[in-house]
């Protein structure tokens, strides 16, 4: 598989062990033999920084997939302007971004920005397309990727029935699992950067202040979550999810 060669490391990434990627994504899906064989076709790491946009342009021919980090995108359905409702979805680790462009190549409809330090692959739509027909494993644990992606999405975003409280605990112990870190002073402390409270609010389309009440009863619920600037700080995602369950 050719892979893009002209966006260089900017530091040693050990791309070798997929199976420490979260269950479902699509280099999980892969046996790890056919994952290596794809490395030593050329798949490489790129590094991007907090506040960076992945280059997801017209002229550009990339899918990526998220190695390591978080990123944000957002979707304009009615087209961009002033006031226009936009779509926002957090992706983690394993996930594949751009993959409109497996089928239409030249789509460049959502900004894709980098809400921590990310590792992104980045992988020629020609290349991958290649790869999907040649070889049955990878188009079917890239379509099982997408199909538990779209299933996650409608738990945590179209739930727009259930309260408040319940859609923000949800997006947050979802955001844990997938784009948190270990604090490694801290047992169980888990530590989402980048992520603020009016990016949950326009993810999940309610009210900043409806944001900040459910982030507030979870900190006075034992302090499962605390809110600081642009981090989430979970201090016990077990902790998190049986409080979801018991609402």
């Amino acid at each position: 598989m050719r892979m893009h060669p002209t966006l260089e490391t900017a530091r040693p990434i050990d791309l070798q062990d997929n199976t420490g990627l979260p269950e479902g994504t699509f280099p999980r899906g892969l046996r790890p033999d056919t994952w290596r064989l794809l490395l030593r076709a050329g798949l490489r790491g790129h590094f991007f920084k907090p506040g960076e946009s992945l280059p997801m342009g017209p002229g550009d021919r990339d899918v990526y997939i998220i190695w390591d980090g978080a990123v944000q995108q957002e979707r304009f359905p009615l087209g961009e302007g002033r006031g226009a409702p936009r779509i926002t979805r957090f992706r983690g680790r394993g996930q594949v971004v751009g993959e409109a462009k497996l089928v239409t190549p030249d789509d460049s409809s959502v900004h894709t920005r980098c809400l921590t330090a990310t590792v992104a692959i980045p992988c020629d739509e020609r290349s991958f397309n290649a790869l999907l027909r040649r070889r049955l494993e990878a188009q079917r644990a890239l379509l099982r990727s997408l199909e538990a992606r779209n299933r996650s999405d409608e738990l945590l975003y179209a739930t727009v029935t259930r309260p408040p409280l319940e859609r923000v605990s949800r997006l947050v112990a979802h955001l844990a699992d997938t784009t948190g870190v270990p604090d490694p002073r801290v047992p169980h402390r888990t530590v989402v950067s980048g992520i603020g409270q009016k990016d949950i609010a326009a993810a999940l389309q309610i009210a900043v202040s409806t944001t900040e009440n459910a982030l507030r009863t979870l900190r006075y619920h034992g302090g499962i979550v605390e809110a600081r600037y642009r981090q989430l700080v979970v201090n016990s995602v077990d902790e998190l999810r049986h409080f979801v369950a018991g609402l």
